[in-house]
């Protein structure tokens, strides 16, 4: 069983900083991509960062120079530092990950539960 847990969402005013952890559990062979989406009320879920296995990272223009997505492999956990917040940031993010699990087979999408990041003006 492959479990995610996100944490580090919270309340913050515009302008300020969040880091949101999440970190794969279970029994994982490996993990390929990972990435955090959002899901703003009445939006669609959206892409917001993701990073490969070896480290390339894409972003969606809308967080480009302000959020950084980052990994630690020996940890199965990926990070999101989010600077210069605006209240257009709301939403509830989502990590998600392609995990090959044990005994090794195809790989599979998972997502973690969700964490609410709230900007105030």
């Amino acid at each position: 069983q492959v479990q995610l847990v996100e944490s580090g969402g919270g309340l913050v005013q515009a302008g300020g900083s969040l880091r949101l952890s999440c970190a794969a559990s279970g029994s994982i062979f490996r993990i390929n991509a990972m990435g955090w989406y959002r899901q703003a009320p009445g939006k669609q879920r959206e892409l917001v960062a993701s990073i490969t296995s070896g480290g390339t990272t894409n972003y969606a223009d809308s967080v480009k120079g302000r959020f950084t997505i980052s990994r630690d492999n020996a940890k199965n956990t990926v990070y999101l530092q989010m600077n210069s917040l605006k209240r257009e940031d709301t939403a509830v993010y989502y990590c998600d990950a392609e995990i090959i699990s044990l005994p090794p087979s195809v790989p599979y999408g998972y997502w973690g539960q969700g964490t609410q990041v709230t900007v105030s003006s």
